[in-house]
């Protein structure tokens, strides 16, 4: 079946998917949808562990969030342009023996949405963690999949996880093993197939991938350009929380100092230039634009379309 995503296939979804889990539109002559994995339960000092937790707590009670467990959105993303069908990122896939059954949902609603995953071209990851690489590592994904898929992913992503550093890192028990496994996984399944880039690399007409590092030393953001609309996924440079607290360091960042650069500079850009963000984290469909406020900035979510 060939992908369609501004016309997508009756809904195959089990009758307890109660909530939307795509979302459609048009940047110029590309087609987006976003496509939600599911949503990751942690403990809510993963939000900024660097402060305080009256802080944290002060901010969730403000946004009439629980203060004890905070649900981080997995959002994906397929990209139609030219003759070309983008997957970016591709979910947590099988529950790595973390206990997040709410997650590793993209398999089954990428078909709900009527797209076959052999119609997928490429594949680009903003970097290697396992809510971004997982889907790939499923059994029996591999094999639906084109035998000349394309996976883009910067040299230094790569590189970095022969030996990964996680002393930087906050993270809950289980997770650094859990990482490292999934990252070995994916390498050894698909090392033919990765398309490695240094700082930046065109994709698709209109599709740019571009490493940013901080999250982890390959991160990369890919964005979007056609016809005067612009739009970035931000995958993991971009939280919630980090609008209106971007020095707020979040449990999974490798290099906390320099992610914090690369979010003020990203949230600059989008507030400069009035593209659409995406992010992996932000509350689905995650699309909107960012504003200044004084020193901090802004989310402002779109008005769905119907």
């Amino acid at each position: 079946m060939s992908l369609d995503i501004t016309s997508p296939a009756p809904s195959r979804s089990k009758p307890d998917d109660l909530v939307p889990s795509r979302y459609a539109l048009k940047i110029g002559d590309i087609d987006v949808m976003v496509v939600s994995d599911g949503v990751l339960p942690l403990p809510t000092k993963m939000l900024g562990y660097n402060a305080s937790s009256a802080d944290r707590s002060a901010w969730l009670d403000n946004m009439f969030l629980p203060t004890d467990a905070f649900d981080w959105a997995l959002n994906v993303v397929v990209v139609r342009s030219g003759d070309q069908t983008i997957l970016i990122d591709a979910g947590l896939g099988a529950d790595p023996d973390l206990h997040l059954p709410r997650a590793g949902q993209m398999i089954k609603r990428l078909e709900a949405a009527g797209i076959d995953l052999g119609a997928v071209t490429d594949v680009v990851l903003t970097h290697m963690h396992m809510d971004h690489v997982g889907g790939l590592i499923v059994d029996g994904v591999k094999e639906r999949l084109r035998p000349d898929l394309r996976i883009h992913v910067a040299a230094a992503e790569v590189k970095f996880w022969e030996a990964p550093d996680f002393t930087h890192t906050d993270m809950p028990q289980g997770f650094p093993d859990a990482l490292r496994s999934t990252a070995k996984r994916f390498v050894n399944a698909y090392h033919n197939q990765l398309q490695q880039f240094d700082e930046e690399h065109e994709v698709a007409p209109g599709v740019i991938v571009h490493r940013t590092g901080g999250h982890t030393p390959g991160h990369s953001v890919v964005r979007l350009a056609s016809g005067g609309d612009r739009m970035m996924f931000a995958g993991d440079a971009v939280f919630a929380v980090g609008f209106e607290h971007p020095d707020w360091h979040n449990g999974f960042e490798h290099d906390p100092e320099e992610a914090t650069r690369v979010r003020v500079d990203l949230l600059r850009e989008l507030a400069e230039t009035g593209s659409f963000l995406v992010a992996t984290h932000m509350p689905f469909p995650s699309i909107g634009r960012v504003a200044v406020d004084g020193d901090t900035f802004r989310f402002v979510p779109i008005f769905w379309d119907y």
